[in-house]
């Protein structure tokens, strides 16, 4: 429904002039900016009809609640896949990692597909306007900078995006319409007028019905409509049309569409069955056939005519005619939507109907069933952080936690986590779990810090396994997974492994999911080849090899975060066997995967190792740029205390002091961006990427995916050798 491009409707008016405009454009971005009710989406869907042939049309409609990052690519990119055999599912499926930002791999996964097509695609964002998440118009920004030719991009909104509108327009790669270019003129004013009211208007009345809505769409259509009921009406200067509609138009409809339309106001898109559920009557789907055929302002979203919307401006003058409790009406719409297993619409409309209590129950019910297997944990999230504090109890804020996790947020996981420490008893109770207080231990210990702390991790970790099996309990297995966890990240791998080898059987045993399995052998992988057990360590990365290769084969790199640590595992015990060809091969893609995942510690050990590699190779300037990164990753997160005592060793050991990664020399192949260049100012001084896209109003996610190309375009590895490429070209 919300990838469907809307049907034409019955007896629309050709926009020829307009749609000659969209059909000649050929630049990135096509905004179409105009106030509701000036036919924007019909004008739109129109042109995307007649497009159709020539070219690949993704259609997105947005709403409110698509105001989240995952949940909007996963729109977006499906749209695209649909429409195109060019696109594969592969920028769908990296959405699902967790703390993956759309601009550190999907995007780009999208980019190279539509680089390598010929066909022209379009992308259709309607009612952009609802969009205020600031990841959102980050990641479309990065978007429009690096579109190829294949792509273009048009938004429908009430406002200007957020996007770089002034910059695209000075280098002629926007085009705009807006409400003056909307706006009927008289002659399509009477066409419209004339077909909707059924008869055709005389000179005097067509240019007072113009002058009187001023080319408005939606008021041209409610004229028309007051016209069919009644010729005499079309003078006057009531300017109030929408009360014109409730007074005039309303009364003048059949019963039963009349009772449809206002009871069904508080709903945001209408169905047949939905109606029937929602307002307790049968036959829905015939009124709304026949409201549509009377081009009464229900609208079809789907050629099946499953669907339907109301126009948003006449949905408040219906509820002011509403007799019935509104609230009734959600709720029961809800309870149709939990029936046809679409949670989030039934979270949705509780939420709406004010009952939160039924909202939490589904949400504490559904999130290890239906949220999270379908990569939701940010829309759970949000729905979660609507409700008032009293209608969340204990274990479900430790769910909460567990979905910020799941996103990369440290900060909302604490937040959680103190909610589910307040709220918890001696007799709350965790599914599988012997102590409650255990289990926010746990996920304390495992999400709710950065690396640097790994020695508080450590500290809580212990605390939970101590808790979970007092009086000798057998305890959940995560405790003892989180507790190996932490003690690997705080350099304490002999431990680590001791306590992941003591787990590592029972993943068949107790059926763990893929992405478990892979954590923990990466993990357990990493602490053995550190701890010097080789022969352990190989047999480790056998028992995994299948799983991680069925992950790489079905690109599935970004819901698989323990890839990473596996394939930098291996490359090191290639290097310690004197491979060191395809020991560098395997550490550099666990490099690759451990920059799509929030685990400093990781890149910055893989990165190390890679160094050593390099070297063995003889390429003493491949490995010294691998040093450099590694030193940028401790000098800009916040790595374990351990991986600086490790630097320092290593940068001793290679020389760092000596020369620089390779010599520059020409001109620059690729000209770089004004967000390229912005940053590339901006490392010249000593502020960190964090501190940088503070500065410019950019997440951190954002900032490294813009520096991965700055770098490309400069043939450098590191920040301290961007900022001399850029002198010596004279850019800075």
């Amino acid at each position: 429904m919300k990838q469907v491009i809307p049907p034409v409707r019955t007896g629309a008016i050709p926009r020829e002039r307009l749609q000659r405009q969209l059909r000649l454009a050929e630049t990135r971005l096509t905004v179409v900016v105009a106030p509701a009710g000036w036919g924007k989406t019909s004008l739109l869907s129109g042109w995307a009809a007649d497009a159709g042939e020539k070219r690949r049309i993704a259609w997105v409609s947005l709403d409110e609640n698509d105001d989240e990052p995952v949940r909007f690519w996963s729109y977006v990119l499906t749209a695209l896949h649909r429409v195109s055999d060019d696109i594969s599912t592969g920028p769908l499926q990296a959405l699902d990692g967790a703390g993956v930002a759309p601009t550190d791999l999907a995007l780009p996964i999208l980019l190279n597909e539509l680089a390598a097509s010929t066909r022209p695609h379009v992308l259709v964002l309607d009612d952009y306007h609802v969009l205020a998440d600031p990841r959102i118009h980050e990641a479309v920004e990065f978007l429009v900078t690096y579109l190829p030719p294949s792509l273009r991009l048009v938004i429908a909104a009430r406002t200007d995006p957020p996007l770089p509108i002034a910059r695209l327009r000075a280098r002629g790669e926007l085009t705009e319409l807006r409400a003056s270019q909307l706006r009927f003129s008289p002659d399509e004013a009477v066409a419209l007028v004339s077909a909707v009211a059924g008869n055709d208007l005389d000179g005097a009345t067509a240019a007072a019905v113009w002058e009187r809505t001023e080319g408005w769409a939606a008021g041209l259509q409610l004229a028309a409509l007051a016209l069919r009921a009644d010729p005499a009406k079309a003078g006057g200067d009531d300017r109030h049309l929408l009360d014109y509609f409730a007074a005039e138009i309303l009364p003048a409809l059949a019963p039963a569409q009349r009772d449809l339309l206002v009871r069904a106001a508080p709903l945001e898109r209408l169905s047949g069955p939905l109606c029937d559920a929602a307002l307790q009557v049968t036959g829905s789907a015939g009124v709304l056939a026949d409201l549509v055929r009377a081009d009464l302002f229900v609208a079809a979203l789907d050629d099946e005519q499953h669907w339907y919307r109301l126009h948003r401006l006449l949905r408040d003058a219906l509820a002011r005619e509403a007799t019935t409790d509104p609230r009734e009406v959600l709720r029961r719409a809800a309870t149709w939507f939990a029936a046809e297993d679409r949670i989030d619409d039934a979270v949705h409309h509780l939420q709406r109907a004010g009952r939160d209590d039924d909202a939490a129950g589904l949400l504490e019910n559904n999130a290890e069933t239906w949220f999270f297997p379908r990569g939701a944990a940010a829309t759970y999230l949000r729905f979660g952080e609507r409700l008032p504090g009293s209608a969340v109890g204990p274990t479900l804020a430790l769910t909460l936690a567990y979905a910020a996790a799941l996103c990369g947020d440290h900060a909302r996981v604490n937040r959680w986590l103190d909610a589910a420490d307040a709220a918890g008893t001696p007799d709350t109770v965790a599914s599988g779990w012997h102590s409650f207080r255990a289990a926010v231990l746990c996920w304390r210990a495992t999400f709710g810090g950065p690396d640097a702390e790994s020695a508080r991790s450590v500290a809580l970790a212990q605390e939970a396994f101590d808790l979970e099996t007092e009086g000798g309990a057998p305890g959940h297995p995560n405790v003892r997974l989180a507790l190996g966890g932490a003690l690997a990240l705080d350099g304490r791998f002999e431990e680590a492994a001791a306590l992941l080898l003591d787990q590592w059987p029972r993943r068949d045993r107790d059926s763990w999911p893929p992405w478990v399995a892979l954590n923990v052998g990466g993990s357990l992988a990493v602490c053995l080849v550190e701890s010097g057990r080789g022969e352990e360590c190989d047999r480790v990365l056998r028992e995994t090899g299948p799983l991680a290769e069925a992950v790489e084969r079905d690109r599935q790199e970004a819901s698989a975060p323990g890839l990473a640590a596996l394939r930098i595992a291996e490359g090191r015990r290639g290097y310690l066997s004197a491979d060191v060809e395809a020991a560098a091969v395997r550490l550099r893609r666990g490099v690759t995967l451990a920059e799509l995942h929030p685990r400093p510690t990781l890149l910055f050990l893989g990165l190390l190792y890679l160094a050593d590699a390099e070297l063995a190779r003889g390429d003493r300037p491949a490995a010294l740029a691998a040093l450099a990164r590694a030193r940028e990753v401790v000098n800009d997160e916040p790595v374990s205390a351990y991986a600086a005592q490790r630097l320092e060793a290593a940068e001793a050991r290679l020389g760092r002091a000596g020369a620089r990664a390779a010599k520059r020399s020409g001109a620059l192949m690729e000209e770089l961006t004004d967000r390229e260049m912005s940053i590339l100012r901006a490392l010249q001084g000593p502020a960190s990427q964090r501190e940088i896209g503070a500065a410019l109003y950019l997440s951190i996610n954002t900032v490294k995916a813009y520096n991965k190309s700055l770098y490309r375009k400069l043939g450098v590895a590191s920040r301290h050798d961007a900022v001399t490429a850029a002198r010596d070209l004279g850019l800075i």
